[in-house]
């Protein structure tokens, strides 16, 4: 098949021989930590007497960083003291309820295993995101993890793609994100990525991630290794 690198015993699904590095988003994409996420809000909310959303209200609003959804959820004049207190109840609770998506495993060990470069790109703390990927078994088959914090930028600055692309040592054309929001893929055109592929299993339908621009959007990461590098 042009364009794939054939499939052998070793190796038993395609990729394209232009891709060298994969990044990841993590939240929403290769983990589900809503149930905690949502339990920071509802602790800082409540801690200051203000009203206190449903899941899906938050569900809804989440997206960008944690302050961007706090701005969605109350006044701005509350947003610094609602942010500490959210801040203060994830570091010590952040294991908790914390899972990988189903696939979520089975994609990065199957693309390590082909040589790829692999890298979790997101807007989670670094040291978070480093905590959790360490605590899911995951940070032996990435190359980078890269985080808020860990730079001046975030998604979907092209700074902060690019920062990614430096550290995990591949160049933007060789290069494929996988995510769930509209802040992926605007990170990815920003940085001149070569596609963009997203899954429907974080807080965006199928709809608002087509018209977005994405690539490609599946419903799991299972149909997406199965459809893009064939992984069953």
């Amino acid at each position: 098949m042009a364009g794939l690198v054939a499939s052998d015993a070793t190796h038993p699904f395609p990729v394209p021989s232009t891709l060298r590095a994969v990044l990841f988003d993590l939240d929403g994409t290769l983990i589900d930590h809503f149930a905690t996420l949502y339990a920071c809000y509802r602790h800082a909310l409540s801690s200051l007497g203000l009203p206190v959303p449903s899941p899906e209200h938050v569900r809804r609003s989440v997206g960008g960083s944690m302050e961007v959804t706090m701005r969605k959820l109350v006044p701005e004049e509350h947003v610094p003291a609602a942010a500490a207190l959210w801040r203060d109840h994830l570091a010590r609770t952040y294991l908790d309820d914390v899972t990988l998506m189903p696939w979520g495993g089975e994609l990065v060990r199957a693309l390590h295993a082909r040589g790829l470069r692999l890298g979790v790109f997101t807007n989670k703390i670094g040291e978070t995101s480093r905590g959790i990927c360490t605590h899911l078994g995951l940070t032996p088959w990435l190359d980078l993890i890269l985080g808020a914090n860990d730079s001046p930028w975030r998604k979907p600055q092209a700074e902060f793609t690019r920062l990614a692309l430096e550290r995990l040592g591949a160049s933007a054309r060789e290069t494929v994100l996988i995510g769930d929001s509209p802040y992926d893929i605007d990170a990815a055109r920003a940085g001149g990525l070569a596609r963009v592929l997203c899954v429907t299993t974080g807080t965006h339908d199928a709809a608002e991630l087509a018209a977005a621009g994405a690539d490609a959007v599946y419903p799991d990461l299972r149909t997406l290794g199965a459809a893009e590098y064939g992984l069953a």
